[in-house]
């Protein structure tokens, strides 16, 4: 049988020894290294995390070097991945989930006592080491959970890449939009102006009845109105950008083109939409992770469910006493709990109840996200027909009447009234064009955010109602 000195010393030395072996060190990175991957994969951008003061000037060279041009989508991507501020504080949060990490990897540090008693010219000294033995016994497992956590928060933080160019390249076509369409506007006013001139002189003349005065008027009032809506939200849509983009001050006069860009030639065929959805959507990676790590949380606490707290302590007593010699003690000191009352079952069902739940919501969001994948490809491809079918078919023959009705004009075939009546058809259908096609660029972000694992697990009304709503936009002109 040992002694208690051999027992007190070889507390000490396991004690050591863990301290040793759990030493652990914060990455350089800081732990971005998932994130700069991911965005590089799925987005061609860079990510930046600013924690001085020479990476806050290099990221301010490099956004106004990106703001002299006139912004397109994918630069304006570039710039709020940089310097959107609340991605910055995502990453305060993977960088405080590394400390977290790290501060649940190491082990428990042992208490140091000192008690010193004098009387009667007698002198007692005691020194105790006291040391967690269950925390040393499971720390392997923690370790481990303490890993899986850090690697949840690294996708999280991926994720909120993801969202914010998600959410950049929506309000980037919203702007955009909002600007062709308060153009087209404009325009259609300054024409609905003339005409309700031209139908008051024609008025005062006998030209025209009140009837059809009255349609010109109305026509222009209504086109009035329409331009300052149109030009509210077009300047509501570009402060949106700029709050995603993280421009203030100076910076705010950044430049747009004047119109959407052009359809694509033929629109993206996947297949697989439902599979790819599934192998890429982070936050179904973040949910199988918080998965395992609960269920080895669930087999931690099983096989500890009987003992919650043990302690041993390595005891030094030095004793002095006039009447005899100073003697020394050696020894230890071991507490537990006995599972009297509580033998864990609480705790085991807890953690039970806790993994079946976690079990049930990623099977739920599993559905949920092929269900959003088939759902915003339908969206994506019934915009590019509507669109489409407004360049390839609406507005061509819109032209041609137009023309053949100027035609008609100069030889008097039609009245005035005919050709202004063609007038305002062509403006709507000019108008249904741009918002439509506004609909498909919105429903290909939508689209590559789903697939991409941009979009969360809310966001499948969102998509669905956008595909409604850009349906009967386009149909009720």
């Amino acid at each position: 049988m040992w002694k208690h000195s051999n027992i007190a010393r070889s507390v000490t030395v396991v004690f050591g020894t863990a301290l040793l072996a759990g030493c652990a060190s914060f990455a350089p990175d800081h732990g971005m290294g998932v994130v700069a991957d991911l965005s590089q994969q799925t987005l061609r951008k860079d990510v930046a995390f600013v924690r001085t003061a020479d990476d806050a000037v290099q990221i301010d060279a490099r956004v106004h070097a990106l703001l002299r041009r006139s912004l397109t989508v994918e630069s304006a991507v570039q710039i709020a991945l940089l310097n959107n501020k609340g991605l910055q504080a995502a990453y305060n949060e993977l960088a405080l989930a590394e400390a977290d990490a790290i501060g649940d990897s190491l082990p428990p540090n042992p208490t140091f006592s000192l008690s010193h008693i004098a009387g009667d010219a007698a002198l007692e000294t005691e020194r105790q080491v006291v040391g967690d033995i269950l925390a040393l016994a499971t720390l392997p497992f923690r370790t481990e959970i303490a890993r899986e956590r850090f690697r949840q928060a690294q996708l999280r933080g991926a994720l909120a890449t993801l969202q914010l160019a998600a959410e950049v390249r929506k309000a980037y076509y919203a702007s955009v939009g909002g600007r062709e369409l308060a153009a087209l506007l404009a325009d259609a006013q300054a024409t609905a102006e003339s005409t309700a001139q031209l139908a008051k002189k024609l008025g005062e003349t006998g030209s025209m009845n009140k009837l059809d005065q009255a349609r010109e008027q109305v026509f222009y009032a209504e086109t009035t109105t329409d331009l300052a809506s149109a030009r509210q939200q077009a300047s509501s849509a570009r402060e949106r950008l700029s709050r995603l983009l993280g421009l203030w001050g100076s910076d705010l006069d950044f430049r747009l083109p004047d119109h959407l860009p052009a359809l694509p030639r033929r629109p993206a065929t996947q297949p697989f939409i439902e599979a790819d959805a599934v192998g890429h959507r982070i936050d179904l990676q973040i949910a199988r992770m918080e998965l395992d790590a609960l269920a080895k949380a669930l087999h931690l606490t099983e096989a500890t469910r009987f003992v919650t707290m043990l302690d041993i302590a390595g005891i030094d007593r030095k004793t002095r006493d006039p009447d005899t010699q100073p003697f020394r003690e050696r020894g230890f000191d071991l507490q537990f709990q006995i599972p009297l009352f509580d033998g864990g079952e609480v705790r085991v069902r807890q953690a039970a109840e806790t993994y079946n739940a976690a079990f049930n919501r990623l099977t739920e969001k599993a559905v949920n996200v092929r269900s959003q994948a088939r759902d915003a490809y339908r969206i994506y491809r019934s915009a590019y027909d509507i669109a489409g079918q407004y360049q390839r078919e609406v507005l061509p023959l819109r032209k041609i009447i137009s023309n053949e009705m100027q035609l008609r004009f100069n030889s008097m075939q039609v009245d005035v009234f005919a050709l202004l009546a063609e007038a305002r058809q062509q403006i709507a259908s000019q108008r249904a064009a741009i918002e439509a096609k506004r609909s498909f660029w919105k429903a290909q972000s939508d689209l590559q955010a789903v697939v991409n694992g941009g979009a969360s697990g809310n966001d499948a009304l969102a998509i669905s109602n956008a595909g409604t709503g850009a349906l009967a936009s386009s149909t009720s002109h």
